[in-house]
């Protein structure tokens, strides 16, 4: 469709509000597992090994990105050959489906090891079906746009990733701040809330699409008789056309990938695991990075349709190798409770707590410590005695090495963290906000659902979406150097760019009816 063929600004305002929305619910679905990993580490695997069941549950979490490619194919498929409109309403049924099932799912305690396995079943189905649904999304709404509106339009597609984030979050903390931490994380308790709410959600979103029509371009398409009768075989087969799907992996997407998630899920991770800050700072300062952020999303779509796509997506990831390891530095410099505890801080209280383990008693001894400067944490202390040693009275811990916990930073460090995190998100802007309109700008209407959602899915489900877990392994693997898990994201970010550079085309308004 070009500019004199363009479809009304109204039709446009609602094909944007009805692909959104949809695409958001499924963000939010798809991600509340990765916000509650720590939690559902604790639910569906047994207990005695905190890291392993962590590590577990990413895993879990990452297969939901490692099958996303496979699901392009399926609904990519099925896109390009029954029409962009009943493919994501499929999607959608699926995804709002299996977040609503995983929210049923016993603990291990109940059912033993059917527990991870149905939530890896689960799983595996929403990132086949968020594989299929925005390839569609971002097709059907950049068939429906003028040229030279187009990154700007489909700008609005790419905001849902990070909305749907910020929705999840929201959500948790709504839940988490209205009841007891024992209550939240109980085996049928709070936690399971959010993947509840989703099926409401779902319902809203499909009542939304059925209203719309299909693609334009695409029912032109149809009824000529022009349709792909084999979009995988066109797609990848046709070697200018991969080629180009490789290009666009390998030159913008794996890039694009590796810096949305390093920028908001490993940032709240490292935050909550390596800066131990508690649960509502971490989640807030995220929070408010995300809704600062937000409105550059469109700013560099509306930019790449008049300078273009290529430097502004390149540029977020050059920002991203040479910012990382400073800003997550500085996380870990201004949390350290070593420099707090020169301010002399005050003991506010101490709890001790035994338990019985076999043969031995677990004493721990948790001082919640303050500062004249508003820091706040908890110094944590563990011995074990033998039974056979007398009464649990006996012991003591005030020699034993200490963990910090719950570190509460001041209002200025938060505030800092803050802008940190908005940097971060920022360049997650850059790289994300132009990308629809650049993918669907690359391929053939016949075969664009298919071409475009496998380097999509494949740069993001599995070079991003593997950043925490593969951030957590090598941490774990070198614990020596807490910043070594970003040397993955900066190292898929370098090499895109490299890529990118020399073999990418700076288009702009490129027509994409044929």
């Amino acid at each position: 469709m070009n500019q004199t063929t363009a479809a009304p600004a109204n039709v446009i305002r609602q094909v944007i509000i009805a692909s959104s929305v949809g695409t958001m619910i499924e963000w939010y679905d798809f991600y509340i597992f990765g916000m509650l990993a720590k939690t559902i580490s604790t639910q569906f695997f047994p207990e005695g090994n905190a890291t392993a069941a962590l590590l577990s549950t990413l895993a879990i979490f990452a297969a939901g990105f490692i099958v996303r490619p496979f699901g392009a194919l399926v609904f990519g498929r099925l896109g390009d050959m029954i029409g962009r409109k009943y493919t994501f309403l499929l999607t959608l049924i699926l995804m709002g489906g299996s977040t609503f099932l995983i929210g049923l799912v016993p603990s291990y305690k109940s059912i033993g090891m059917a527990a991870p396995l149905l939530v890896l079943l689960l799983r595996l189905i929403q990132g086949l079906a968020l594989g299929g649904e925005y390839g569609g999304a971002a097709t059907y709404v950049a068939e429906y746009s003028p040229a030279n509106k187009r990154g700007y339009y489909t700008s609005w597609i790419q905001t849902t990733a990070t909305l749907g984030l910020f929705v999840a979050l929201g959500v948790i903390m709504l839940v988490k701040l209205n009841m007891t931490d024992e209550q939240f994380n109980a085996p049928w308790g709070g936690w399971r809330y959010p993947f509840w709410v989703s099926i409401f959600l779902v319902i809203v979103s499909i009542y939304i699409r059925m209203k719309m029509d299909e693609s334009p371009i695409f029912t032109k398409l149809k009824k000529e008789g022009k349709t792909s009768s084999n979009p995988l075989k066109e797609s990848f087969r046709n070697k200018a056309n991969f080629k180009m799907v490789l290009l666009a992996l390998f030159g913008a997407v794996m890039g694009q990938g590796v810096v949305w998630y390093t920028g908001q899920f490993y940032a709240q991770s490292f935050l909550e695991t390596k800066c131990a800050i508690e649960f509502e700072q971490s989640r807030t300062i995220m929070l408010w990075a995300i809704a600062f952020a937000t409105p550059f999303f469109l700013f560099f779509g509306w930019l790449s349709d008049r300078i273009g796509r290529k430097w502004i997506m390149l540029t977020g990831m050059l920002l991203g190798v040479l910012l990382y390891r400073p800003i997550f530095s500085t996380f870990l410099k201004d949390t350290n409770v070593k420099e707090w505890e020169a301010n002399n801080p005050t003991m506010v209280k101490q709890d001790r707590k035994a338990t019985v383990h076999e043969n031995s008693y677990i004493i721990q001894v948790a001082a919640h410590y303050e500062t004249a400067s508003g820091e706040k944490y908890t110094r944590v202390t563990t011995d074990t005695l033998s039974q056979a040693d007398g009464p649990i009275q006996s012991g003591s811990v005030s020699n034993k090495p200490a963990t910090y916990t719950n570190k509460h930073v001041s209002k200025g460090t938060y505030m800092w963290f803050i802008f940190l995190v908005w940097i971060m998100i920022v360049l997650v802007t850059m790289v994300y906000g132009p990308i629809a309109a650049f993918l669907v700008e690359m391929f053939p209407t016949k075969i664009r659902y298919t071409s475009m959602s496998l380097p999509y899915h494949i740069g993001n489900g599995v070079f991003g979406g593997l950043v925490p877990f593969i951030g957590l392994l090598l941490t774990t693997s070198i614990p020596g150097d807490p910043l070594v898990g970003l040397w993955y994201p900066i190292g898929i970010a370098a090499l895109c760019f490299i890529i990118g550079s020399i073999y990418l085309r700076n288009k702009i308004d490129q027509d994409v009816t044929d």
